[in-house]
């Protein structure tokens, strides 16, 4: 539906960011407010307005659909899908109800000892109680209600498995595949998975698949042969496009959720920017957006939810509030996550929290790529270190993504340069694993490799030549590897206990005993790709509540505003409690900001909780 009367051009920005609107109360017209002086026509209005199209956004929008609330999405860019696309599509749900057909064991007592042990929280404002309690009951919604299924991951471990209610297994949950022919021409809409994520940089694989092609398991043969007749057989496909049809891991789980929506009549609007939010006398009731190039006013009638993900890509923010050095290019995001929900809240008054961190992840640039590529596993692998310019070791290699980064970041702060720091490996590490970009040597040996990938590593016949290559200590590196090929020939890292972690070991090369993440560097020609401070997102947003609900400095709710993901901050604070800790809170608040906004309508329409709504913390 659309306004029959246009929008004035001459209405003023200042106004809105002020929030100093009124309803005209002679119009009476829904479709026209006053604006101090000036009338501002809505374009378009809706019940629930859903900023952003990630993983959170689409579940908010599907819930609140369900709840019978008129929902309209909003993307910024021309393909729909957020970070959540390019992301491994997984969800950490502690409790969920697989646990027990997988033979496991779980509660939420003890799930919210381990997150609070983890993120050094005592849960003051209730927001991990809030996520652990209903994190499930969201999972059970979308199985039920949806397109969306999800199998939990018995042998993958929470990132701390040791600490106290830590668990070796079944809080992660991924998306089940999903056949993109059901998405008809919305299929080549969705945002590409990550480059890294496919065999050969094209074709999709699961989880499952992906680890025992990389250390190649029992029947990897077979399966890689599996994998290219899954793509090559889909050949009315490979008529419309290289893209796999056989979607996995984020896609899966977005194009899940798209058909869902889709079955639904749910619209959603690409090329549509978040500009400003509107105020009706410290209410949010819509937003200014800017579509195809057009700035249009939308009307929210009860509720905006802010979904359109992290700053990572806005230099000055990441100037201002997190640590340095620190690009906009090191980020394996997509390159609109610029934190404009955030800056908009900000400009009403809403509060922000925990800006100086991010989701840590080391990354690689690849020459053409518009993001860098996360090194998720290959740090696990025997046979490869982290050295700083000094040429030293300083962080067990396998450690959870964002510990790398903030040991970086440490290290930096000592004087040395850690930021980059580099991934020193021997040829048999070549040969055998992948880094990067760099599939294995014995499938893409080194004078097979594409041009655009020689820019992505250095190599050299020794230790010396490639300390001197890479611009690092090379008496400080020679000694390093001295150190550490003794300890890996027996298993035991002295230093930093790689391997010791059964987190560590999930990625580690089982056919290395008697430490699958620990080999000696020493056979020539030497390799180092240098490793950048990257993210998957940053961490610091809108300070909300256990309904996701916005809150200004005084610490109330700002009523009909409610932010989730990468635009609130984390409620898991500066780390990372398990694989999927990202996506499963995102999901989780945006399911209860809209059961929140339903609960203040009643079966009339009308608003029945209180215009100074109070923040429940």
């Amino acid at each position: 539906m659309s306004c029959p009367v246009k929008s004035p051009n001459n209405h003023r920005n200042d106004s809105i960011r002020r929030g100093a609107v009124s309803r005209c109360p002679i119009l009476q017209n829904p479709w026209r407010w006053l604006v101090n002086d000036c009338i501002i026509n809505w374009d378009e209005c809706c019940d629930v307005l859903v900023v952003g199209s990630g993983a959170g956004a689409m579940t908010a929008a599907l819930r609140a659909h369900d709840l019978g609330l008129k929902v309209l999405l909003i993307e910024k860019s021309e393909q729909y899908g957020g970070t959540s696309a390019t992301s491994g599509g997984g969800i950490w749900i502690p409790n969920n109800h697989r646990i027990a057909a997988l033979g496991g064991q779980d509660s939420a007592a003890e799930a919210i000892h381990y997150i609070c042990t983890v993120t050094e929280s005592d849960d003051a404002d209730g927001r991990i109680a809030a996520y652990v309690e209903n994190g499930r009951h969201m999972v059970k919604y979308l199985e039920d209600h949806s397109c969306v299924r999800f199998e939990a991951q018995a042998s993958y471990a929470d990132y701390y498995p040791e600490m106290e209610g830590g668990k070796p297994g079944y809080r992660s949950m991924d998306p089940l595949p999903f056949d993109a022919r059901k998405l008809d021409a919305e299929f080549l809409r969705m945002r590409e998975p990550s480059p890294a994520t496919l065999m050969l940089g094209r074709m999709a694989m699961t989880m499952k698949e992906a680890r025992v092609l990389l250390c190649r398991g029992p029947g990897w043969v077979g399966l890689t042969l599996k994998v290219l007749w899954r793509y090559w057989h889909d050949w009315k496909g490979r008529r419309l496009s290289r893209r796999d049809r056989y979607l996995t891991l984020g896609n899966a789980l977005i194009g899940a959720l798209r058909r869902s929506l889709m079955d639904r009549g749910t619209p959603l609007w690409l090329n549509c920017a978040l500009q400003e939010l509107v105020l009706d006398g410290g209410r949010v009731v819509g937003v200014q957006a800017m579509r195809n190039g057009r700035r249009i006013n939308i009307k929210a009638r009860h509720g905006v939810i802010l979904g359109a993900g992290g700053f990572e890509r806005n230099q000055a923010m990441r100037e201002q509030y997190l640590p340095q050095p620190s690009k906009v290019d090191w980020s394996a995001t997509p390159p609109y996550n610029t934190g404009d929900a955030i800056l908009a809240g900000q400009r009403i008054g809403a509060d922000i929290a925990l800006m100086g961190h991010s989701w840590w992840a080391p990354t690689t640039r690849v020459e053409g790529e518009v993001r860098q590529r996360p090194l998720f596993v290959e740090r696990a692998l025997p046979g490869c270190i982290l050295v700083d310019s000094t040429g030293q070791r300083f962080v067990n290699e396998a450690a959870p993504y964002t510990d790398i980064v903030y040991a970086m970041y440490a290290r930096q702060r000592e004087g040395v340069i850690s930021v980059p720091c580099w991934m020193v490996f021997d040829a048999d590490f070549r040969h055998k694993y992948p880094c990067g970009a760099l599939a294995p040597g014995y499938a893409v040996p080194d004078r097979r490799l594409p041009e655009n990938l020689y820019s992505c590593f250095h190599k050299a016949d020794s230790l010396i030549e490639l300390a001197a290559k890479i611009e690092v200590d090379a008496t400080g590196l020679l000694g390093t590897v001295q150190r550490f090929n003794p300890m890996a020939q027996t298993g035991d890292d002295q230093d930093f206990h790689k391997g010791k972690s059964l987190f560590d070991r999930y990625y580690g090369d089982p056919n290395v005993q008697p430490n699958p993440c620990l080999a000696p560097l020493r056979k020539a020609p030497f390799y180092a790709v240098r490793i950048d401070a990257g993210d998957i997102g940053t961490k610091g947003g809108l300070r909300t509540d256990v309904k996701a609900r916005v809150l200004d400095e005084a610490g109330q709710a700002i009523p009909g505003l409610y932010a989730i993901g990468n635009n609130s901050a984390s409620m898991m604070g500066r780390t990372y409690p398990g694989a999927g800790a990202t996506l499963g809170p995102a999901m989780t608040f945006g399911y209860l900001a809209a059961n929140h906004i339903r609960a203040t309508v009643n079966d009339k329409g009308v608003e029945v909780e209180s215009a100074t709504c109070q923040s429940s913390i």
